[in-house]
């Protein structure tokens, strides 16, 4: 199997938009109307144009009529094409000889487990390792808005990608989509404009999808192509990839996987573990840093940001491990044997390499930039950096007024999204420079104006650990500390 099984196949989406803003005239004059009267409160903070976008896309995420799991991932796998001011080259990691790693990425799962459930076989399906394929990805200067890429081998695009590289910094993306949706496909115009602004490049990852690959399936592809930078694979198209010169990166359940590929580098590290690769015991090197667009941390879903922010973003009121809201039957979910999540089995969804927000410690991190907007998953973003100050980590926040989840990706032509890029930029370009010079900062970018103000570190979050460990074990054991039942109809994302 290829992580090309879940690749995204081209599609003409116009008519199908119309078809879909048509139902929503009424709501979309709601929206104008109130605006233009200043009677929102969105009105006070963002143009008209990102109040309507986000309103629809609101009222998108929640049909009357609710879509199977394998309709809307097959949705959000549509291939736009490649065209205009980028470069796209397609590689394939070659699958190495050992299991050394997926033996490794085993005993970090395992060593991070409760200590009484350390040793035991786990529960989950243990994944195979794939030839995981990726979008090698750079900024295209003298292409002209509609040109197409030349018909040139890929490796030769890749060596012309590489006459425009001007910079080291080479991104190691992954996609956010909730662990099901989307595709490095859905995000080139992001990961070029990171290549852009940096002058470097992007390594964009088509990592296994759920609810058909369960965790830690995407883990390990993250692992992989992570190893496959570093140490390339007999026939790769590029040389060997300095760790001072990667920088992690994801938006959404994409900064979730890039945050559990660290945890999952601090824990080979703590192990003193070296991989099997390709008949050479590897090291497992820390990467020059990590930066995430509205990572998703809790992935049980227990902050109340989740209920209080919802006039400020489009994602669906929290019922992932609910039974009140759920998905049509298809063929790929309920899953077989049954679970509660769409990416984790029951067993995991308290371990820290899914609900981030429940690790012990980030000690040895190397420094990382979070961004967010008043969006749903705030108080896990802002929790999340809290806990990464207090344990030593060189952080770099920026919290931007009144924008929805992702932002910077979904809404890329606001002026608040071109400063978050370039905010996330400039701190990929220092840390593989220097990151000795990067230092910890805390702010609000003030909406409209961009005007800058510092936030306390010492009060991002009103959350104690202790609060944050009970939130989740409540959730998932209920009062009395039990696992739930999985319920006979699963729960809809």
């Amino acid at each position: 199997m290829s992580t090309n099984d879940n690749k995204a196949q081209p599609g003409n989406g116009r008519l199908e938009l119309l078809w879909t803003i048509l139902p929503k005239l009424p709501l979309i004059a709601k929206v104008v109307l109130l605006h233009l009267f200043g009677m929102s409160e969105a009105s006070k903070y963002i143009d008209l144009r990102t109040d309507l976008t986000v309103s629809v896309i609101r009222s998108m995420m929640t049909p009357a009529k609710p879509r199977s799991i394998a309709e809307t991932q097959a949705m959000s796998l549509r291939d736009p094409g490649v065209k205009g001011k980028i470069w796209v080259s397609t590689a394939s990691a070659k699958v190495p000889p050992e299991e050394g790693i997926r033996d490794a990425l085993l005993a970090a799962i395992d060593g991070m487990r409760a200590p009484e459930d350390r040793g035991k076989a786990p529960s989950f399906k243990i994944p195979n390792i794939i030839p995981v394929e990726a979008e090698w990805t750079g900024y295209r200067a003298a292409a002209g808005k509609d040109e197409p890429l030349p018909a040139i081998l890929e490796v030769e695009k890749y060596h012309e990608m590489m006459k425009e590289v001007k910079n080291k910094t080479t991104f190691l993306y992954f996609h956010g989509g909730a662990y099901y949706l989307c595709d490095p496909a859905t995000h080139r115009g992001a990961v070029k404009t990171l290549a852009k602004l940096t002058g470097g490049r992007a390594y964009s990852v088509r990592y296994r999808l759920a609810p058909q690959n369960a965790f830690p399936s995407a883990l390990l592809d993250a692992l992989v192509s992570y190893f496959t930078l570093l140490y390339p694979p007999p026939g790769s198209f590029h040389e060997p990839v300095a760790p001072g010169d990667v920088v992690l990166a994801g938006d959404s359940a994409g900064g979730n996987l890039c945050l559990a590929l660290l945890q999952t580098i601090l824990e080979l590290r703590r192990q003193n573990r070296k991989v099997a690769w390709f008949g050479e015991e590897r090291e497992v090197p820390l990467p020059a840093g990590l930066t995430a667009f509205s990572p998703w941390v809790d992935l049980i879903q227990t902050f109340p940001s989740l209920w209080k922010n919802q006039k400020w973003c489009y994602l669906p009121p929290p019922s992932l491990l609910s039974e009140e809201s759920r998905a049509k039957e298809d063929g790929i979910w309920p899953a077989k044997p049954p679970r509660r999540h769409l990416y984790v089995d029951d067993a995991y969804l308290l371990h820290p390499l899914a609900s981030l927000q429940l690790n012990e410690t980030w000690e040895g991190a190397p420094p990382i930039y979070v961004s967010c907007g008043w969006e749903t998953l705030a108080d896990e973003d802002k929790y999340l950096v809290s806990r990464l100050t207090r344990d030593g980590v060189t952080v770099v926040f920026e919290e931007y007024e009144a924008m929805p989840h992702v932002f910077g990706v979904l809404l890329p032509k606001l002026a608040e999204s071109r400063r978050n890029l370039d905010g996330l930029t400039k701190f990929a370009k220092a840390v593989t420079e220097d990151p000795t010079k990067v230092q910890s900062s805390y702010t609000t970018i003030r909406a409209k104006t961009l005007e800058e103000a510092k936030i306390d570190a010492d009060k991002l979050s009103p959350f104690t650990d202790e609060e944050v460990r009970d939130m989740a074990r409540k959730k998932v054991l209920g009062e009395k500390g039990q696992l739930a039942p999985v319920p006979d109809v699963p729960a809809k994302l």
